[in-house]
């Protein structure tokens, strides 16, 4: 188990991570918080029982089986609802877990084995925070929704649809975001007055692969949006001058034979590797979409950046797990890949159904988090938090167009530093 420092300084809050047999996982800690200088060492479950978040029961979707929705092993996929009351209870909020992706038979296989791949394994009763919470406190404007967190078990970010008899993996990513979506429409979810579809890290990649799928699913008069947190992952030039993400990609797009899932449009542009890319779908996204990211994002520097497969020497292993170690010529490497985000980002932000929030912070994943959602110390771009611009750009109230200044400027954010 990791343990995770919560450190409040003058300059925001600072958390570290230690990861296990070098594999990162951002929901699976052990931590101890210290606040004016008082340490006080919490498990997860204990910090959500004392903050009295709800804990909300795992259904698993028994007509999933007859349809070939199942996770990697066969097992049936599922996800928390969170039922909605008051001026919410005809609202839903549809949340996609996140948690990487397997580009191998080894790693699929492996993966079987956790509740990434298997609902065997996966917790039967989940904190909702965040975004998911029912705080107005903690979440003003989305806290009586009907609010789910649909649980990610195929490898492939809800896109796949295909088999590996041999290896018994079941790729069927596509039928289990079906298979959630009828049993959550039977549920209510028809009769939506206002629906967003949202997900973090892979799960903020498969709501970009899936908004206008989402959608299409109601009628033009209900309001129907798409967030993305932790989810514009770029095609970039690694360290080495390779192309690490590409090459990870790669290997999803072919194990999962995702050749003819993926946009019609852009596969008739691009390769398939490149169409599951953000970079070239978003500016083809019909339904209204906002892009949550921090232009330095954690996980891409560490896995797409700078890996231990493009960096053999170490000269980035310290810079990687602790951005105040990086020196000046890492610096500008990190700023050039802001630049190429922010390049990347500008034209999708100019249409009005749009909205942007590209905070330059050293993180991953904002809106699951209290801490980064809605508090006092949330992070800021302009003197305006994540969730109040993202509701601000859903219920069109204005001002959803928010690019930071370069690093270090931003003195707002929750940096993530990892230990190893």
């Amino acid at each position: 188990m990791k343990k995770l420092l919560w450190t409040l300084t003058l300059f925001g809050l600072t958390l570290l991570i230690l990861p296990v047999n070098g594999i990162m996982e951002f929901d699976e800690m052990e931590w101890f918080t210290i606040f004016n200088g008082t340490k006080v060492f919490q498990t997860e479950s204990d910090l959500y029982s004392e903050a009295k978040f709800p804990m909300v029961g795992l259904t698993l979707i028994q007509s999933a089986a007859a349809k070939g929705a199942v996770c990697l092993d066969g097992s049936l996929p599922g996800y928390h609802l969170h039922r909605g009351f008051g001026s919410g209870a005809n609202n839903w909020l549809v949340q996609l877990e996140g948690g990487g992706w397997c580009d191998t038979i080894r790693n699929c296989v492996y993966r079987k084995t956790s509740r990434r791949g298997s609902s065997k394994y996966m917790e039967k009763n989940m904190p909702f925070t965040g975004i998911l919470s029912d705080k107005a406190a903690e979440n003003p404007d989305f806290y009586n929704w009907n609010r789910v967190k649909v649980r990610y078990c195929d490898g492939g970010s809800f896109s796949g649809d295909s088999e590996n008899k041999a290896a018994q993996l079941q790729f069927r990513g596509k039928r289990i975001w079906l298979a959630a979506m009828e049993d959550l429409m039977a549920k209510g979810m028809r009769q939506a007055k206002q629906a967003l579809l949202s997900g973090c890290s892979a799960g903020g990649l498969a709501a970009i692969l899936r908004c206008d799928d989402f959608g299409a699913m109601f009628p033009p008069s209900t309001r129907v949006k798409c967030l993305s947190d932790a989810g514009f992952f770029l095609d970039s030039i690694d360290v080495s001058g390779g192309r690490s993400l590409r090459r990870l990609y790669a290997g999803v797009v072919k194990l999962q034979n995702l050749e003819t899932k993926l946009s019609k449009e852009c596969l008739n542009r691009l390769n398939p590797t490149s169409c599951f890319f953000p970079q070239n779908l978003i500016n083809q996204i019909k339904t209204p979409l906002f892009i949550l990211n921090t232009a330095y994002d954690s996980w891409q520097i560490q896995e797409s950046l700078a890996p231990k497969s493009a960096d053999p020497s170490g000269s980035w292993h310290d810079c990687g797990l602790d951005y105040t170690k990086c020196n000046a010529t890492q610096i500008q490497f990190l700023q050039g890949f802001r630049t190429r985000m922010v390049n990347l980002i500008k034209g999708f932000a100019k249409p009005s159904k749009n909205g942007v929030f590209l905070n330059s912070c050293f993180a991953h994943c904002q809106t699951e988090r209290h801490d980064t959602w809605y508090s006092k110390n949330s992070p800021a771009v302009n003197n305006k938090g994540i969730a109040v611009a993202v509701g601000d750009w859903y219920f069109e109230r204005g001002g959803a167009k928010l690019i930071d200044c370069a690093y270090p400027c931003d003195k707002t954010c929750h940096n993530l530093v990892f230990r190893g």
